[in-house]
């Protein structure tokens, strides 16, 4: 073990971030710390490092083990280059080899005692600067710099001219490289493209310490953690696995939990019916058994019902018309910023219905592709038209569409003017922002708050075209999984920018990737892409490919399966549950109307010996006792089998 978290607790005055959590990472492990926007994730993380402090609890790092942490966001200091700010990671093997070479230096002038003193030195210094892998130090940081993206063009610009994400990425590259016994990495994917993601992967899979993540990319979390632990409530949990066996795991448990809370729910309802009734009898041994259910039921354990999930957003997308069969055409598009080609005339089309996915490195051109159909920006050459009848719906990763000085209310209202105070509350309400938050200042507001009024705004649009960029930035697991929900059962036609790999798996149809500044068309998702990559890629982008092959590149993914199996067998067993359901309930009420008969009979009978000319008519009063004994000895009866009946 490398890491122990015990009875962890903390809490920002009212807000509950953790009670009592405990959990703990073993060498080598690959872990992830999951759980919804603001349950303290990132607190965690903080309190391990000692940045935030712990209301109670203790954390424990074996000693002589060293520990790397990587903020979501970071300063950097100014008057390095990026290849010199990264190079400050090896600064204990640089150190070593200046060393050397003085001795080396030295050596000339040397001789006897102190000869053999300083080769003792030099030799003790090689054999570390080797155990360290001195001689591959250079390239192992230029291996680091191209996997998170940077070109060699790129390593002399200065650190404070970066933006937000490239400075994550170069302080995610200089943490790598210190090669701590436990890395912390929180939000390790944010502003990493698709091939940088993947080598992000491969690394930390082969990487030799322990690793603790926070991320909301499933793909990488499926491919990287081996186990998962999760902070809901204020309570802590861990499961063994990737995430699917965990989101699997998590959902077992919860299904089984409300199943054996409603049926005990169910039981408890029934046994009181029963008890009801038995006492309605007003009989003495009807009377008893009422009261030995009444017992056995104030004995029973109750099972606790299962917290209901984390607040979520919830909404659906649907358009107010529908668009003609032809979206959007695409024709000789080119363009370029500060001489830098980002792609030359791309052509392709996009029908009625279909969900397209647009990937490829940073910097090739996506977003600026999307904001030329959104006219924000306009093309070099080429053009683009719109089909009959194409309403735009746009979703900016920058939230450019949005107003800093404007409160969240005002906002949609300015937008939507004929919306009346209670439908604007209603929808910001779907988007989490109730009571006071709906007057929070647009500028005031997180990535991810930003993105819910957004994905508001969106839904409101009822748009037929919907054009989105990077829609699932800074949104948690399950507003994501809320999202795709969404655009699934959309009937209009989207075009969206993701490095979400998981979020392209289950949304797109088509996938585009823009690469050597033109489009190669995949017509499946993200495993198909991954499948054909290296094929369709040498075939439509390593020369220049016209725009009908990059239109017409129509491979397929997936075929169907076959109906579904026969289903007779349980079709049968279905109505045999039905039939005798039915006979149950029909012998049920003749029994009850059975014992109405007798009791109605019985309270007939008392009246009747209470009558003069009964009472002093010996044979008549003789008669009706035995018809009553006869009656008690049948309604005893008729109790068991109305108890079993309705049991």
């Amino acid at each position: 073990m490398i890491l122990a978290c015990h009875n962890l607790n903390k809490s920002f005055g009212d807000q509950l971030i953790v009670k009592d959590g405990s959990f703990h990472i073993e060498d080598r492990e690959k872990a992830a710390l999951v759980g919804v926007n603001g349950a303290g994730k990132s607190t965690i993380l903080k309190m391990i490092v000692k940045e935030e402090p712990i209301d109670s609890g203790e954390v424990v790092l074996t000693r002589g083990k060293t520990l790397g942490y990587l903020a979501q966001q970071q300063k950097l200091e100014s008057g390095r280059s990026i290849y010199e700010e990264v190079k400050t990671a090896k600064a204990d093997i640089i150190a070593t080899e200046q060393q050397i070479r003085t001795i080396e230096h030295e050596l000339k002038s040397l001789n006897g005692e102190e000869l053999e003193k300083r080769l003792e030195t030099y030799n003790r210094l090689m054999s570390q600067f080797e155990a360290q892998n001195g001689y591959a130090y250079e390239s192992e940081i230029t291996g680091v710099l191209k996997g998170l993206g940077f070109g060699e063009e790129d390593f002399n610009k200065m650190t404070d001219t970066l933006s937000g994400g490239q400075k994550t990425r170069v302080s995610l590259g200089k943490l790598l490289l210190t090669k701590p016994d436990i890395l912390l990495l929180d939000e390790p994917t944010n502003h990493l493209d698709l091939n940088s993601i993947t080598w992000l992967e491969t690394y930390l899979l082969n990487y030799p310490g322990a690793v603790f993540i926070v991320s909301h990319d499933r793909f990488f979390l499926n491919r990287v953690v081996t186990k998962v632990i999760e902070v809901e409530n204020g309570a802590v949990r861990m499961y063994a696995g990737n995430y699917k066996a965990y989101a699997d795991k998590k959902q077992q448990i919860r299904d089984a939990m409300l199943k054996e809370y409603l049926n005990q729910q169910r039981e408890i309802k029934h046994q009181e019916a029963v008890i009801e009734k038995l006492r309605s009898f007003n009989r003495e041994k009807s009377i008893k058994r009422a009261e030995s259910r009444e017992k056995m039921l104030n004995k029973m354990t109750l099972v606790e019902k299962p917290q209901e999930p984390a607040k979520e957003i919830h909404f659906s997308l649907e358009p107010s018309c529908i668009s003609g069969n032809d979206v959007l055409s695409v024709e000789e598009l080119s363009k370029s910023f500060d001489h830098q080609t980002l792609f030359q005339n791309i052509s392709f089309d996009i029908k009625r219905g279909e969900h397209v996915a647009v990937i490829g490195d940073n910097g090739t051109g996506k977003t600026t592709l999307l904001k030329i159909l959104n006219q924000v920006v306009s093309p070099d050459t080429g053009s683009f038209t719109l089909g009959s009848k194409v309403k735009i719906g746009y979703y900016d990763q920058e939230h450019h569409v949005l107003h800093d000085g404007k409160n969240i209310f005002d906002e949609i209202s300015d937008d939507y003017p004929t919306l009346t105070n209670t439908q604007i509350r209603n929808t910001l309400a779907a988007f989490q922002f109730t009571g006071d938050d709906v007057y929070k200042l647009i500028g005031d507001l997180s990535g991810g708050e930003k993105g819910r009024v957004s994905l508001a705004k969106l839904m409101l649009s009822e748009a037929n075209f919907l054009i989105l960029d990077e829609p699932t930035n800074h949104l948690d697991i399950t507003s994501k999984e809320i999202l795709e929900k969404a655009l699934n059962e959309y009937t209009g036609t989207v075009l969206y920018v993701s490095h979400d790999r998981y979020f392209i798996n289950q949304t797109a149809g088509r996938i585009l990737e823009l690469v050597n500044q033109t489009f190669v068309n995949y017509i499946g998702n993200y495993d198909y892409y991954l499948e054909k990559k290296e094929e369709l890629t040498a075939v439509y982008a390593s020369s220049t490919a016209s725009p009908a092959s990059v239109s017409d590149n129509t491979a397929s993914y997936g075929e169907d399966i076959g109906s579904a199996p026969d289903g007779r067998l349980s079709w049968q067993e279905q109505k045999e549950q039905q039939a005798k359901e039915r006979k149950r309930q029909s012998d049920l009420k003749k029994t009850e109307d059975r014992i109405a008969v007798l009791e109605e009979r019985n309270a007939r009978i008392d009246e009747l010996m209470t009558h003069e000319d009964v009472y002093s008519n010996s044979v008549k009063c003789q008669e009706l006792a035995v018809e009553k004994s006869g009656n008690e000895e049948e309604l005893e009866l008729l109790y068991e089998k109305w108890e079993e009946l309705a049991q």
